[in-house]
C-alpha cells in the first residue's frame, strides 16, 4: 500500500489550488469548475454551498479523480497533507478513495449495492485499505454498525441494504465511508431527504465521530441552515467559481457578496409570511392581499376525510394462514378548505404519504382502504368507472421528484395533453393547444416549453412542468407531497411565489407534505402532526409552531436547524 505525507505542520489537511475542471459537450468545451482555491484543517467542517449546477459536485468527483467521460481537470494541484492526488497513477488513486478520503452520497438507496450485504460491503473496505484479515474484518466492520447506530450488529451484517429504514442507510453509508479511517470525508447532500429528527441525528453522529477521528469534513449542501449548524468556514460557489469564503459566524452575520444576500433573503421564515421570496415586486398597495392570516378557514370545506384508515395484507406462505394486516394509518380524519394550506408534518414512515396516496386512489390493488373521504361533497372512496375519472378532475398530486414522475420519452406537450385528454375529453383540439399554453405561462416556463423533453429541463422547471399537468384539469385540491425537498433555495423561493400565487387566483386548496419546517412556517394555514400513522396534535400554524402541545411536536420542532 502506497505511503503518504501527514498533513503539514499547520493542520491542513486538503489544500487545492487553482484547480480547473472542462466538460466537453455538444455546443462546446466549457469550464465546470474555474480556477478554485481552498484549505480544510484537520478536525474542521468546511461547507461547500451554492445552487444546483454550480460545481460542486463536480469539485468533489475532480478530488476523488471520478470525473464523468466528458469531463477532466484543466489545471491546479490538489494536495492530500503533502501528496498531490493529480500527479497519482489510478492503482494510486484506488488506495486513496476509501483509504485516505471517504465519501458520502446523497442517496443511500442508489450507493448501497443492493445484491450485497452490508457486512460484505464494509468488509470490502475493510480488507482493501487495512491490514485487518480473516475474523478481525467482520468484528470491525460490527464495531462500526455499533458506532453508527445499528442494533444488533452482529446479526444485521447479513441483511441487505432494502431491510434498512432511509436514516440506517445513511448511517451505513458513514460507517463505510469511515471505515478504514480517513483523514477526509466528503459529505455530499447526506442530510437532503431525511426528515428533520434523522437529518439531526446524522449530524451530532458525524460532529461525534468527527471528535474522536479528528476528521476534516467537506460539507457540500444547499441547506443554509444546516451549514449554520455545523459548518467552521463557508464558500460559497456561482457558476463554477468561489466568490465568498469566509468564517461560518461571519457569513450568516454580515455577508458580503450580494449573492450570498441573496440565498439567505430566499429562505423561508415565519417573518416571511405574506412576502414574496424571489425577489418579485409586491402588488400596489400595502401589500395587503399577500397576507394569508386573514383567509385562513373561511373557505367552503372541499376535501374531508373522517376516519381513514390504510393496511397492507401480508401472507405467510402457501401452506400458512394468512398473517393480520400491518397498519400504516390508522383512523386519520381532517378538513380542507378552498384557498387554505393545510401542512401535513412527521418523521419518515409516519403514514403521510400513504394518506396522500390513498386519497387519490394509488393504492386500491395494494391495500386495505377503509374510511370515508368526500370530495366537493362527493364520496372519493368508493367512485368507480367514469365516476371516478370525473372526481379525479378536482384532487391531483405533484410529486417529490419530477424526473421520476414525468414520462422522459414524451414531450412536455404530450404529458400536458394525455391528463387533459382523459380527465377533460370535452375539449377540442384548439381548447386543449390554448390551455396548455396558458399554464405554460402561468408557471412561469418559456413559450417552447411544449416541444421539449423533461430532461431538458432543470429540476425547479421540470417541478413546474409537474404542477402545469396537474393543474391541467383544473383541480380544487392539490396534494404537494415533498415538492421543494431536492431544489436549491432560490428555486424553491420561485416554486412557492408560484404556488402562493396559483392559490390567491385559483382559490385552490393544498394539502402539503414535507419535513421542510421553513416551508411550512412560510406556507401553512394549518398543520396537522402525524406519528405512529395518527393524526396527534392539528392547529393553525402558529399554535403549532409557537405552542405545541405534544412532545412528539416538541421533538419534531426541536431537531429543526435554524438560522436564528
Amino acid at each position: 500500500m502506497m505511503e503518504y505525507v501527514d498533513a503539514g505542520h499547520d493542520g491542513t489537511v486538503l489544500r487545492i489550488e487553482d484547480l480547473s475542471v472542462r466538460i466537453a459537450s455538444e455546443a462546446g468545451v466549457s469550464l465546470a469548475v474555474k480556477s478554485l482555491a481552498l484549505a480544510i484543517e484537520r478536525g474542521q467542517t468546511f461547507a461547500l454551498v451554492g445552487e444546483s449546477g454550480c460545481g460542486k459536485s463536480m469539485t468533489a468527483l475532480a478530488l476523488l479523480r471520478l470525473l464523468p467521460d466528458a469531463g477532466s481537470i484543466a489545471s491546479g494541484h490538489v494536495f492530500l497533507g503533502g501528496t498531490e492526488l493529480n500527479g497519482l497513477t489510478e492503482q494510486g488513486m484506488r488506495s486513496v478513495r476509501g483509504g485516505q478520503i471517504g465519501i458520502i452520497f446523497q442517496e443511500p438507496s442508489t450507493s448501497l449495492n443492493p445484491v450485497m450485504t452490508i457486512g460484505q460491503q464494509l468488509a470490502e473496505v475493510i480488507r482493501t485499505h487495512t491490514e485487518a484479515r480473516g475474523r478481525q474484518v467482520d468484528e470491525k466492520a460490527a464495531w462500526w454498525l455499533r458506532r453508527v447506530g445499528i442494533a444488533d450488529p452482529e446479526k444485521r451484517l447479513g441483511d441487505y441494504p432494502f431491510q434498512f429504514s432511509g436514516g440506517q442507510k445513511q448511517r451505513i453509508m458513514i460507517a463505510i465511508a469511515l471505515a478504514a479511517g480517513p483523514r477526509l470525508l466528503i459529505a455530499d447532500e447526506p442530510t437532503t431527504a431525511l426528515d428533520v429528527t434523522v437529518q439531526a441525528q446524522i449530524l451530532s453522529l458525524l460532529a461525534d465521530i468527527q471528535k474522536e477521528m479528528g476528521l476534516a469534513i467537506m460539507l457540500i449542501t444547499h441547506d443554509l441552515a444546516v451549514v449554520k449548524n455545523v459548518a467552521d468556514y463557508v464558500a460559497l460557489m456561482r457558476a463554477g467559481e468561489i466568490v465568498e469564503t469566509m468564517d461560518a459566524a461571519s457569513f450568516f452575520s454580515a455577508p458580503r457578496h450580494p449573492y450570498a444576500r441573496e440565498l439567505l433573503a430566499a429562505i423561508p421564515t415565519f417573518e416571511k409570511r405574506g412576502r414574496p421570496l424571489a425577489g418579485a415586486r409586491m402588488p400596489a398597495g400595502d401589500g395587503a392581499s399577500l397576507e394569508r392570516a386573514g383567509h385562513a378557514g373561511q373557505g367552503n370545506i372541499l376535501l374531508s376525510v373522517q376516519g381513514l384508515s390504510v393496511a397492507y395484507s401480508r401472507s405467510k406462505g402457501l401452506l400458512q394462514r394468512r398473517a393480520e394486516p400491518v397498519s400504516v394509518v390508522r383512523d386519520v380524519s381532517f378538513d380542507l378548505r378552498a384557498g387554505e394550506t393545510l401542512a401535513l408534518l412527521g418523521e419518515s414512515g409516519c403514514g403521510k404519504t400513504t394518506t396522500a396516496k390513498a386519497l387519490i386512489r394509488l393504492l386500491d390493488k395494494q391495500a386495505i382502504v377503509r374510511g370515508r373521504a368526500t370530495l366537493n361533497g362527493e364520496d372519493l372512496l368508493s367512485a368507480r368507472g367514469a365516476h371516478l375519472r370525473r372526481i379525479r378532475r378536482s384532487i391531483q398530486i405533484v410529486f417529490q421528484d419530477p424526473y421520476a414522475s414525468l414520462d422522459p420519452r414524451m414531450m412536455v406537450g404530450d404529458i400536458l395533453e394525455e391528463g387533459i385528454s382523459a380527465l377533460r375529453p370535452d375539449r377540442s383540439r384548439t381548447q386543449r393547444a390554448n390551455l396548455m399554453r396558458s399554464l405554460i405561462d402561468r408557471v412561469g416556463l418559456p413559450a417552447n416549453t411544449v416541444e421539449r423533453y423533461p430532461h431538458e429541463f432543470s429540476g425547479g422547471q421540470r417541478q413546474r412542468v409537474a404542477i402545469a399537468r396537474a393543474l391541467a384539469v383544473e383541480p380544487s385540491v392539490l396534494i404537494c407531497d415533498e415538492p421543494t425537498s431536492a431544489l436549491d433555495v432560490s428555486v424553491q423561493a420561485q416554486i412557492l411565489d408560484l404556488l402562493q400565487d396559483l392559490q390567491r387566483e385559483l382559490n385552490i386548496a393544498y394539502l402539503f407534505i414535507t419535513h421542510n419546517f421553513g416551508v411550512v412556517e412560510y406556507l401553512a394555514d394549518r398543520i396537522a402532526i402525524m406519528h405512529g400513522g395518527a393524526i396527534i396534535e392539528e392547529g393553525t400554524a402558529e399554535a403549532v409552531l409557537k405552542s405545541p402541545r405534544r412532545p412528539e411536536t416538541r421533538r419534531l420542532l426541536d431537531a429543526v436547524p435554524r438560522l436564528s
